[in-house]
């Protein structure tokens, strides 16, 4: 067995030796097959060089497809040959380190513009012998008599030999003469041609104005014309050619005869019709693809007034189960069955289903009426979707979301459609999937603000957008400012002051939280040295910072590191610092997610147990946990604003405080807002709150301006 060919020079050569072996039996060249291949050689890097250029070139395809003509390649055989050796070999070995769905994507366009080269050159080089030939028969027509009969073998050996089909009729459309190409393009004897009228061969494909030409050329009023024309053969086949008529006039210049000549085009325009459908057709499934539904999705939105359209976009729920589960063979088993309940769905007429890619399909349906239609399409495609789909003996319940867009054509473009549509569908499938949902212009809205969100945040803490603002947390017992709770916050360039609940989520999904979270601690921890060195040591009393931390950052492993370096870089001791944790981050810990909040416990660190009272953890999980603060949730202040407070709240919050204290834990009490709250939850044995009742988030100024007032009575 021969080795495989090492570097890109030599697959470029194995790649044009097995083009030249598939192409040269049908090629008319007198060079030897080596020769063909070099000949070959600079097309392979031309297509080689087109494939894997950064962007796209179709000049590249078509120039090779006008050189395959040049090289005398002009047998439709050749050209069919070619393509299947690109469509084969191309990526295999042109293709090193590319993504090679890219690159097949590449290849078939590649051939598509190889195919249009090669049929603009061999029309060129058609058009060329039909001059000549059309050049050779007016001269045989007004020869001299006395060089009549040479004239005449003349034109007899290029009407004979000619490559393209030629006929003469008279005026009146009988035919006198054809030649053998002819003959073989209609698969009829002389005889039976010469039989025939030009006017019967009329076919329902002829453009409209294939006849009224034919009425101006044979009364004198235009001399030729050309155009693309269908015959039927005897056996019901369907020829197409390129046809061009000419006009001869006799010595007087009046009209005497019609001259036809015709390129056998059928097997062209199979392919070209093949490469459209594989260009618009999706491969697993057969239905239209992005590219075709696209198209379709235009015209629809371009129809007149009074016209409407209606969109599905389904998305499997859980399709990627079934992949790594089963592997991508059964998925693909799926996808298709999928695809033709899908199809069975969309029968009416207006109606038409694509697969946009992986799992995701759309169905459209147009007309003046799709405020009804396209429910009732959705509710179909649901049904559908209820069988079981068995794969490899496995029956697989399949479901689905999806998002409907209806309205009237002319409003929104096609990628402003499909993006309502796919926001919908996500929606739905956020709402717990099996189901599908209108479009919302406003929940639209707000997703495409999350998105713009989302795709600003990276940027957002270099250009220094973020700020903090300060909340004191207050001494119950004798009102005294204990410290401050860091509350972010973003200065959006369009959408203003935005709040942590805007932007944390989204910062939690694209794993920004983690610097976020860590720049925020620093400057934090910084604010709070500024704060001591500005009260002048321990004189009005050490004030502590509280942070957030988010779940990402419990199990990010450089937590404890980036704390002891942000304390030690500022100076500060670890008691100044406390980091809340919600409680519900924490319901189920393990001992790996604990163990940084221990060793951070065990330096000084205080843990603040934040939003508890709101999760349905055990709580005698509070022995286990290195938690130094509860921070009970603000609902139930918020049940102590009724007056009397609903005495079940507070024994509640006397119970929590009383365990608390048994465990050594101080209690923080979250939104008091009155004065009434603040001297009910002392009495209940809360150490610290805070809420508007003190202040509101701010600049950290104002805090150590209300803990110099409290320092001074």
């Amino acid at each position: 067995m021969s080795a495989e060919p090492d570097g890109p020079e030599d697959r470029l050569r194995r790649f044009a030796t097995i083009w030249s072996r598939a192409v040269f039996p049908v090629t008319s060249t007198s060079s030897t097959r080596p020769e063909f291949e070099e000949r070959l050689l600079p097309l392979a890097r031309l297509l080689s060089e087109a494939l894997r250029a950064r962007s796209f070139d179709a000049d590249a395809g078509r120039a090779a497809g006008a050189a395959l003509v040049e090289a005398h390649c002009t047998d439709p055989e050749a050209l069919s040959r070619t393509l299947d050796c690109v469509d084969a070999y191309l990526v295999l070995y042109c293709g090193e380190g590319g993504d090679r769905e890219d690159l097949r994507a590449r290849s078939a366009r590649l051939q598509h513009a190889m195919a249009a080269g090669f049929a603009q050159a061999l029309r060129e080089r058609t058009l060329a012998e039909q001059e000549a030939v059309a050049r050779a028969a007016l001269e045989a027509q007004g020869v001299v008599a006395q060089a009549l009969h040479a004239t005449e073998a003349r034109f007899r050996a290029v009407f004979e030999g000619a490559a393209i089909g030629i006929g003469i009729a008279d005026l009146e459309g009988n035919i006198l003469q054809v030649n053998g190409a002819l003959r073989r393009m209609f698969g009829l004897t002389e005889q039976a041609l010469r039989g025939r009228n030009v006017k019967e061969w009329v076919h329902p494909d002829d453009a409209p104005q294939t006849w009224r030409l034919y009425d101006e050329l044979v009364s004198g009023e235009r001399e030729h014309y050309h155009l693309e024309k269908a015959f039927y053969r005897p056996d019901g086949t369907v020829l197409w050619t390129n046809l061009t008529v000419s006009l001869l006039r006799d010595a007087d210049g009046d009209p005497q005869y019609q001259l036809a000549l015709m390129e056998d085009t059928t097997e062209r325009r199979l392919l070209n019709l093949r490469l459209r459908y594989e260009a618009t057709h999706d491969a697993l499934t057969g239905l239209p693809n992005r590219a075709f539904f696209f198209e379709r999705l235009e015209k629809a939105l371009g129809a007149g007034e009074g016209q409407r359209f209606g969109l599905c976009y389904l998305d499997l729920d859980g399709f990627k189960t079934v992949n790594d589960s089963l592997g991508h063979a059964a998925g693909d088993r799926l996808l298709v069955e999928v695809a033709d309940r899908l199809q069975a769905c969309a029968t009416a007429s207006g109606e038409m289903v694509a697969r946009l890619g992986g799992d995701e399909f759309v169905a459209l349906t147009t007309g003046p009426g799709t405020e009804r239609t396209v429910d009732e399409l959705a509710a179909r495609i649901m049904n559908a979707l209820l069988a079981p789909i068995s794969v490899d003996g496995r029956e697989l319940t399949v479901r689905g979301s999806i998002g409907i867009v209806e309205g009237p054509a002319g409003e929104r473009s096609a990628a402003e459609v499909l993006r309502s549509a796919d926001i919908t569908m996500y929606r739905a499938k956020s709402a717990g999937g099996n189901r599908f949902e209108l479009a919302d212009p406003e929940a639209d809205a707000r997703a495409i603000t999350r998105h713009g969100l989302t795709t600003a945040l990276p940027t957002a803490l270099d250009r220094g957008e973020f700020f903090i603002e300060y909340q004191p947390l207050v001494h119950l017992g004798d009102g005294s400012v204990r410290g401050a709770e860091a509350l972010v916050r973003w200065l959006h360039p369009q959408h203003g002051v935005l709040s942590p609940d805007r932007f944390i989520p989204l910062a939690e999904h694209t794993g920004l939280i983690v610097p976020l979270g860590r720049w925020v601690l620093e400057q934090s921890v910084r604010q709070a040295r500024e704060w001591r060195d500005r009260h002048g040591g321990e004189a009005l009393g050490p004030l502590r910072i509280n942070v957030n931390l988010s779940p990402c950052q419990l199990t990010h492993p450089g937590l404890v590191q980036d704390t002891v370096e942000i304390l030690e870089r500022t100076g500060m001791t670890p008691d100044a610092l406390c980091l809340e944790v919600t409680e519900s981050a924490l319901i189920g810990a393990d001992d790996d997610l604990l163990k940084p909040l221990r060793r951070l416990a065990e330096m000084g660190v205080d843990i603040a147990l934040d939003d508890f009272g709101t999760g349905y953890s055990n709580l005698a999980n509070l022995r286990r946990l290195p938690v130094s603060v509860l921070k009970l949730d603000r609902s139930f202040t918020q049940s102590m604003q009724r007056f009397p407070a609903d005495p079940v709240d507070l024994k509640i919050v006397e119970g929590i405080v009383s365990l608390a204290h048994s465990l050594d834990l101080a209690v923080t009490v979250e939104g008091v807002e009155t004065g009434a709250q603040a001297e009910q939850l002392r009495v209940l044995g809360c150490d610290t709150a805070q809420g508007w009742y003190y202040a509101r988030p701010g600049p950290p100024d104002r805090l150590h301006e209300l803990a110099l007032v409290d320092a001074t009575g």
